[in-house]
């Protein structure tokens, strides 16, 4: 094999890895979102927490505060909690790089057992700021 040929085959391997090795903003995005669903569901305030922005606000009205405390009083009325998301999406503004979108229909569980006690349907949206190279949850409004 000419040696040209092989430079050419390591050139173009070097570029597929560094090209996989790149951050999909829009998969990190999908990774924060299935984090949150997991926070909420193995009820870790924490981690959930960390996934929500300083400037947080919900339906205009309520704050990151709030979010505490609700997710608490949830994790201790309920032994098990359940997230379902159907027919969810996420993508990234094509203006504005650092925000990106999720919108679903979700199901919230609440259950001292096996069968759900509580049942909540939602349609809800998220935006979601990149903030120090983590997507972070800004806004959340939910009809």
């Amino acid at each position: 094999m000419p040696v040209w040929k092989l430079a050419a085959a390591f050139v173009a391997v070097t570029i597929l890895l560094v090209g996989c090795g790149r951050d999909d903003p829009e998969a990190a995005l999908q990774t924060a979102v299935e984090s949150l669903q997991d926070s909420i569901e193995n009820k870790d305030t924490s981690q959930l927490m960390a996934l929500v922005h300083k400037e947080f606000s919900a339906n205009r009205e309520l704050d990151r505060d709030w979010v505490q405390r609700t997710a608490a009083l949830m994790f201790l009325r309920h032994r098990n909690v359940g997230v379902i998301a159907l027919n969810s999406r996420s993508w990234i503004d094509p203006t504005y790089s650092d925000k990106g979108y999720s919108e679903a229909q979700v199901a919230l569980t609440g259950a001292e057992g096996w069968l759900p006690q509580r049942l909540g349907h939602y349609d809800v949206r998220l935006e979601w700021w990149l903030t120090d190279g983590d997507w972070k949850l800004a806004r959340l409004d939910w009809e």
